[in-house]
């Protein structure tokens, strides 16, 4: 495996010094944020490190020596909006520009792009489904044709004005068959989080017994579920109002047995921290203490 880390977390460093610190560090590998330009503002969300808008072969070329120089590889290419979101200007952008972002990962010599399933908070889930089997066969056959893996994360954004739909509907293992179901492709699959899970009171570790084949990515971020605001407000209100994002090692996960859970699958590929542990986000300083922290919690299982 390659420990890595989301690049989400330094919207304000540009990419040579997000590369930079990754070197220092010791970390083998970064998912790189590619939002279009002046994209969402949501929280950890529309951060671009590599403008993908008007890519070239050039550029291309131009990035690739700047990882050579500092060492650290590119695990995937980032972009999480919502391909099937309920504001059609949303949805048509975000369509748009993860075509643009597969087109760009062979030019750079990837294979791996990690998105958002998306979902229409006002539609059901049998409904939402539906849109999907409309709107991500032909993302796929891009994927396709491009050699490129498509991994979707398993994140429900579920918030207030988003419940209890989402705006993601990857969420849970029994919506991850019928996707699998309506596009078979090989190139389709997960970039798996397990707090996301842990978030919904699920068993994290469990699911890679039975979808370890079609983990392409994964991401490393911690969730304890706060027993005393959970025996307060129930499980029936949005998962965060329950629970709280961590870093690895200080929340609830088992990340030995989650490691070693996923090499039992035959999963080798880039594990990459993700922090969005209000602890530490602060200041620059405080958000490159986390990766450290992180760091060296995952260096325990991940040579």
């Amino acid at each position: 495996m390659q420990l890595g880390f989301v690049t989400a977390i330094f919207g304000d460093l540009s990419f040579e010094e997000v590369l930079k610190f990754a070197s220092d560090e010791g970390f083998d590998c970064v998912e790189v944020m590619c939002w279009p330009p002046g994209g969402p503002d949501r929280k950890y969300g529309g951060v671009t490190h590599i403008d993908l808008t008007e890519f070239t072969q050039a550029m291309a070329d131009d990035t690739r020596a700047l990882l050579d120089k500092y060492g650290v590889a590119i695990s995937a290419l980032g972009y999480y909006s919502v391909p099937l979101s309920a504001n059609e200007e949303q949805a048509k952008t975000a369509v748009e520009h993860l075509h643009k972002v597969i087109d760009a990962a062979p030019m750079l010599g990837l294979k791996n792009v990690n998105t958002f399933a998306g979902a229409n908070q006002y539609k059901t889930l049998e409904e939402n489904l539906d849109l999907f089997a409309e709107v991500f066969p032909p993302i796929v056959r891009h994927a396709e044709e491009q050699g490129v893996y498509l991994g979707i994360e398993n994140c429900p954004m579920m918030y207030a004005n988003t419940w209890p739909q989402g705006l993601n509907i990857a969420r849970s293992p029994a919506i991850w068959r019928r996707m699998f179901e309506l596009i078979p492709s090989d190139h389709f699959g997960l970039n798996y989080d397990p707090s996301h899970l842990r978030m919904q009171l699920m068993d994290p570790i469990a699911p890679i017994r039975e979808f370890g084949s079609r983990i392409f990515h994964a991401h490393a971020k911690d969730m304890r579920i706060d027993e005393h605001r959970l025996n307060d407000v129930g499980c029936l209100m949005p998962p965060m109002d329950r629970s709280t994002a961590k870093i690895p090692g200080l929340g609830d996960i088992d990340w030995g047995r989650w490691v070693g859970t996923l090499t039992d699958a035959g999963y080798h590929g880039p594990v990459c921290i993700e922090v969005e542990d209000e602890a530490f986000t602060e200041t620059l300083e405080l958000r490159k203490q986390s990766l450290r922290v992180a760091r060296n919690v995952m260096r325990t299982f991940i040579g």
